[in-house]
Parts: C-alpha cells; sequence; structure tokens
C-alpha cells in the first residue's frame, strides 16, 4: 500500500509515492503532471532522515551556564516557553515577543502561525525566511500586475513558446525535473536564452548564454528594451489597449544603448543585439530567479524585465509572458497566508481597513486587537537583543545562523535574546543556541497542503508514522496559546486549519475559499485564480497593467583596491536550503563548501585545484578548497551558501521596496590562506585583506 504525496523540498512539489511504515520507500507517481514521475537525487533521498540518529524525539532544554541539555516533558516544555513569553512581554509590551517562519511551512501551518502571532502574542513581530528568496519578484508582480502569484501560468507552457530567457536561474540543478522542458523546447525549434555569470548545466542547454557582472541584470534590460523600440518590435496596440506608462518607460532607455550597456555589463554590444533580435516577431517568455532578484535593487530589475515582456505584447498570452520561478517549496503559499510582517491571509495587506475587518471576523476578534505592520525579516533580526526590539524569539521552519545574511551578526542577535525557541526535527546550527528546542514532525509524518511555483495547491498526505515524543508545530501553537489564555480556537486537524485558511482568505487577492482537501485529491491540484491569468485583464482596478521606468543603479557594494572581486552564492544539486536535512541524508553527496573561480583569477593568486582559498569581505571570511573552472567571470568567485560560511560574507543590504537582501553579490578577496590548510572549510572575523 503506497501514498501519494510530494517532495519535501522545492516549489515544484514533485508527486511522489510513499511505501512502508517503518523503512519508507520512494516510488514514482506518473499521473501527477508537474514532474510525470521525474525526481532529482533529492526527491529520491527524500525518506533518508526518517529514522536516522540525529531526528529529535523529545523536548530540550539547555542550560545557558554550562550548556548542557536536557530532555523534559512536552508539558514542562511548553509551561517553560509560555513563562518566557508572559515575562517578555510584561517588561515591553506585546513586541517584545517575535516570530520567524519558514517557506517550507505548509499553509496551515503559515496560516495559524500568522494568526498565533497577531491573537495569541499580539504582536507585529513576524516575519519569515521567504522574504529571502522571492519577495523582490512578489512586489515587483504586485505593482505591475496586482497580484503575484510566481508563475501564472502551468510550467509546461515553457514548451510552447518560441524563445525562453532565463535570467538568474539554473534550473537543471536547483529543479531538475523541470529541465526537461527546455529540452523539449528546443526539439520543436525553440530557443533557450541564460543569463547568469557563470556557465551553469542550465546554460549548457542555452542557444545563447549571456554573463553579465553580477548586479547589471538591470542594464541589461534596460538596452535590450532599446533596442526592442529601436527595432519596432514593441505591440503598441497592446501597450496602448492593456498598461499604463509606456512613454515613460520608453524613453528611460533612450540612452542605453548596446555599448552604455557593455561598458555596464560586459555583455558585448553585438551579443545584446543578437538577442534583441532573436526575440523580435516571435513567442517569447522572461522567467526569473534568486540570480536576478537577491540585489538591493531586485525588484527594479524583476520590473525592467516585465516591462521588456509587456512591451512585446506577450503577458497573458497562452505560452508567452513573465513568471517567477519560486525556490522554496512553499515560496507562494508561505507568503500569502499571512506569516509576513504585513499581510493577513489572502494576500490582504494588514493596514487594510476592510481586510482587518473580515479576517477579524473570522478570528472572532475585535479588528482593532489585531497589530499592525511590523519589521521585515532582517530588519527583525537586527533588532533582536535590543533596548527597542524583541528579547524572546519563536523559530519555525528557518536556520537562521546558516541562511541569514551577515551571519555572523544575525547569530550575535540571537545569542542576545532572553529566550530562544526552536522548533526542528534536527538539532540545526539554529537550534543549537536555542533555550528550548521542540521536537516536530517532518513532511511524510503529517497531513498538509503546499502551493507550488504554478500557484497549484497540493496536497502532501501523511504516509509514515511520527516517533513516539514528536508533536507537529500546529499541536505546539494550540498548546502555547491555550497557555497564554487565547481565547480564539487553534485547531491541530489540519484539514480543519485548511478550512478556516479558506474563510479567513475568501475574497482576498489569493482566495482559497474553493478549495478543499477533496478538490486537491481528484483534480491533483487546484490552482488558485485559475489555471492562466491575465489572458483578459490585469489585477488592478482599471484592469491594466502598469509599466514602470527604473534606473540602474548597480550593487549597494562595488569592487575596490581591498576587495577587487565579485563575490555570489547559490545552489549545489545534491544539497537544499541551508542543508539541515540533506546534509544529513546519507544517500546524497556531501562534499562540503569550495570556492570555485577561473583559472586566470587562480593563476593570479597562486592556488591551484583543491588548494584551500581565502575568501573574505567587510563582514567576515572564510577558507575552502578551490574548485577552478573556466565556466564563471574572469572576476567573480562563487560559493555555494548550504553550509556555515557563505552567508557570514554577504552583504545586508536591502531592497527599499521588497526588504530583500543582497545576497547574491558583494565586494570580496581571495587569496591563499594565511596558514596553508586542506581541512574542511572555516570561517572567522574578518582580517586584514590580501
Amino acid at each position: 500500500m503506497s501514498t501519494a504525496t510530494h517532495c519535501p523540498y522545492c516549489s515544484l512539489q514533485c508527486g511522489m509515492k510513499l511505501a512502508g511504515r517503518r523503512t519508507p520507500e520512494v516510488s514514482t507517481w506518473e499521473e501527477f503532471p508537474v514532474n510525470q514521475g521525474a525526481l532529482c537525487r533529492k526527491g529520491w533521498a527524500a525518506a533518508g532522515l526518517y529514522g536516522g540518529r540525529e531526528r529529535l524525539t523529545s523536548p530540550l532544554v539547555r542550560d545557558r551556564e554550562t550548556g548542557e541539555w536536557s530532555a523534559v516533558s512536552w508539558d514542562d516544555a511548553l509551561d517553560r516557553v509560555a513563562d518566557g513569553i508572559r515575562a517578555a512581554q510584561a517588561a515591553g509590551g506585546p513586541d517584545r515577543v517575535a516570530v520567524f517562519g519558514g517557506g517550507g511551512l505548509t499553509n496551515e501551518k503559515a496560516y495559524a502561525l500568522g494568526k498565533f502571532a497577531r491573537v495569541a502574542l499580539g504582536t507585529s513581530q513576524i516575519d519569515y525566511n521567504g522574504r529571502w528568496c522571492m519577495s523582490s519578484a512578489a512586489s515587483a508582480g504586485i505593482r505591475a500586475f496586482g497580484l503575484d502569484r510566481g508563475l501564472p501560468f502551468p510550467l509546461a507552457d515553457v514548451e510552447e513558446t518560441d524563445v525562453l530567457v532565463l535570467v538568474g536561474s539554473n534550473l537543471a540543478e536547483t529543479m531538475p525535473p523541470a529541465a526537461r522542458h527546455l529540452d523539449r523546447l528546443r526539439e520543436r525549434g525553440g530557443k533557450v536564452v541564460v543569463v547568469d555569470p557563470r556557465r551553469t548545466p542550465t546554460a549548457d542547454r542555452a542557444d545563447l548564454h549571456l554573463q553579465p557582472v553580477p548586479g547589471t541584470d538591470l542594464a541589461l534590460a534596460l538596452g535590450l528594451l532599446h533596442l526592442l523600440v529601436a527595432a519596432g518590435a514593441v505591440d503598441t496596440t497592446y501597450v496602448t489597449e492593456r498598461t499604463t506608462g509606456w512613454e515613460d518607460v520608453r524613453d528611460s532607455v533612450a540612452s542605453w544603448w548596446p555599448e552604455r550597456v557593455e561598458r555596464v555589463t560586459g555583455i558585448e554590444a553585438h551579443e545584446l543585439r543578437a538577442l534583441a533580435a532573436m526575440l523580435t516577431g516571435r513567442k517569447v517568455m522572461v522567467l526569473t530567479a534568486r540570480g536576478a532578484e537577491q540585489h538591493s535593487t531586485g525588484s527594479d530589475t524583476v520590473l525592467a524585465w516585465i516591462n521588456v515582456a509587456l512591451a512585446l505584447g506577450m503577458v497573458g498570452r497562452r505560452g508567452a509572458g513573465y513568471g517567477c520561478l519560486t525556490g522554496q517549496g512553499n515560496g507562494q503559499g508561505g507568503r500569502e497566508h499571512g506569516q509576513k510582517a504585513d499581510q493577513l491571509p489572502g494576500y490582504r495587506r494588514i493596514d487594510d481597513p476592510a481586510a482587518r475587518a473580515h479576517v477579524a471576523g473570522v478570528w472572532g476578534i475585535d479588528p482593532d486587537e489585531l497589530p499592525g505592520p511590523g519589521r521585515s525579516a532582517y530588519e527583525l533580526l537586527d533588532a533582536l537583543g535590543t533596548p527597542d526590539g524583541p528579547s524572546a524569539l519563536l523559530v519555525l521552519g528557518s536556520n537562521i545562523v546558516v541562511s541569514a545574511p551577515r551571519a555572523t551578526h544575525v547569530t550575535s542577535r540571537l545569542e542576545a535574546l532572553d529566550l530562544l525557541v526552536v522548533c526542528d526535527l534536527v538539532m540545526s546550527e539554529t537550534a543549537a543556541l536555542a533555550d528550548v528546542v521542540l521536537p516536530v514532525t517532518q513532511w511524510a509524518e503529517e497531513t498538509g497542503t503546499m502551493t507550488n511555483l504554478e500557484g497549484r495547491v497540493v496536497l502532501r498526505q501523511r504516509a509514515i508514522t511520527a516517533p513516539s515524543g514528536v508533536r507537529s508545530d500546529l499541536d505546539v501553537l494550540a498548546g502555547l496559546a491555550e497557555r497564554l489564555g487565547s481565547t480564539a480556537s487553534f485547531p491541530t486537524d489540519p484539514e480543519e486549519v485548511f478550512a478556516e485558511l479558506g474563510r479567513a482568505s475568501a475574497g482576498g487577492p489569493a482566495d482559497y475559499s474553493a478549495i478543499t482537501y477533496d478538490r486537491i485529491r481528484d483534480e491533483h491540484g487546484v490552482f488558485w485564480g485559475g489555471e492562466r491569468l491575465f489572458a483578459e485583464s490585469f489585477a488592478h482596478p482599471d484592469g491594466r497593467a502598469r509599466m514602470y521606468a527604473v534606473e540602474h543603479r548597480g550593487a549597494a557594494e562595488q569592487p575596490c583596491a581591498d576587495y577587487p572581486v565579485h563575490l555570489t552564492t547559490g545552489r549545489v544539486l545534491a544539497q537544499y536550503q541551508s542543508g539541515a536535512q540533506t546534509r544529513r541524508t546519507r544517500s546524497l553527496p556531501d562534499d562540503g563548501p569550495f570556492v570555485e573561480l577561473h583559472p586566470l583569477l587562480a593563476g593570479r593568486i597562486g592556488v591551484g585545484p583543491g588548494d584551500a582559498v581565502r575568501v573574505a569581505t567587510r563582514r567576515g571570511e572564510m577558507t575552502a578548497p578551490a574548485k577552478v573552472v573556466p565556466t564563471i567571470r574572469p572576476d567573480t568567485v562563487f560559493v555555494p551558501f548550504h553550509w556555515v560560511g557563505a552567508n557570514r560574507l554577504t552583504n545586508d543590504a536591502l531592497d527599499p521596496a521588497s526588504r530583500m537582501p543582497e545576497f547574491k553579490v558583494c565586494a570580496a578577496s581571495v587569496s591563499p590562506p594565511l596558514v596553508e590548510q586542506r581541512a574542511p572549510a572555516s570561517v572567522s572575523k574578518p582580517r586584514s585583506s590580501a
């Protein structure tokens, strides 16, 4: 007997089947349309954590003086957490307690967490790690289209376009089952364009690969639109009838001739002209991902590429348009139902009186009891333990110590808290700093919905029994709410929570009210808002899309004499996010971090393949083995972020609209280590740059 469910990792949410309750085995589920039975190595290995020695099965409490851990009962653990919350709020009010969620939480958990923060805690201080993934594309989508849904069409529509432009996406490694769409597109004569400073396995599938200087994707889009205007490729009828703001956009790109773009981006003028010619008169789809979005100008960069798609008349046309390749498993649903600082369920704004009244009615409270907007993710972490910031933090579904930018500083803020509570299934790097660790169920041990990158709501069904002593996050929130005296109900049955989510989201931009577990099972997932959006109109009141004139500003931190190269970060095939699960799965290779650099740069600093390389920025340094390849720009180094180290280097400069940190580029120096070593990667505080 097998159970149909979904992979616990990326936003494809590939369908799979699990059989066996003691040692579950993964098998294919060919009927699920997104992956049609295909799985990457992470999917095949997904059951590897079940029964592992590192699995937590009892609440743990840490003695701050000795650092020793003690197992306690669930009642004792929850009582301690509730006492700590009451003490913090008695000393400084509701906002002295904060909540930090994750883009991997089910819709039910994300919804319950937002409700818990606003009702049981009364705090405005809630945000989540999805702020660091899709927020720039979400911000741009709302401004341009009036609605954010990562892909406003099924992923399979990729195969129907004539030219696919991937900006900052390494699809073949981050979500391998999706790469078959690129192959099928090319088999039918379509073209693939990849914009990435590295030649990745995705770029190997491309007909044209452009390698811009990190942080210059916006300038590239401006130059491309300049050429499309000059070539008469703009669909003037579409622009006139379906958009506003075109004249300002047209004027803003007038000065971005190809030679200027070449000086800024490093993309030769003839390459840019070749791209413009490739897009002229053809059906075009533009997809952006983290490489374009994780910048202090990420929102404007996405708007610039949306302008290209709108100017060509592509958005709303089948097999064409613009989309964002959402990253985390529930990156879409996680940002729709209330765990963002400025948001209520259904993608409603928390400062909208009508939204507050509707949601408060579902929750059975007075709208005036709801707090207002809080701090965004990084700003929340930066405020921890300060006189005006939270002194207690509850973390669900996030390994902050590995994933936050300027991570050494963020770790110091976590250490300054009076109370840190972490819900996790293993002792992650963040859990190791906690005062209380609560062991919670993993994906196969619980039922709940996820919303994949297409806006398709799918059902992860419980397939195996959780170890004794483990509870779900819904149980944790309900237990704490009861101890804190909340009069609102906090159901623990996920289907009951989902039904309440439907009522709370009804009438909102992301309306789930017509979706049920039975519909999801019958239809292999249900698209909220419909399968394809924007064919007739956009979500603004006048039905038109908005085009915005944006200007290239470049990265917040530019190379200089002390830090002369660009550092960029990203994923590798066998690991996922902070690696808390994949690094503990024995069947997945874990060779540790590395520093990817060009042979010219390696020769200049005197290192060869496998030699230790020291990478330093203004925030920290790390040492890891060199991976010398000709496929990266000579002025750029790459470090994967699945291990402690990479994000101790990254910049915390924020996008003014989305509050996205600039993960994807900062100024760095590279050199042999001060003491020669070939040991595993190490991290320390900054020293003088070589």
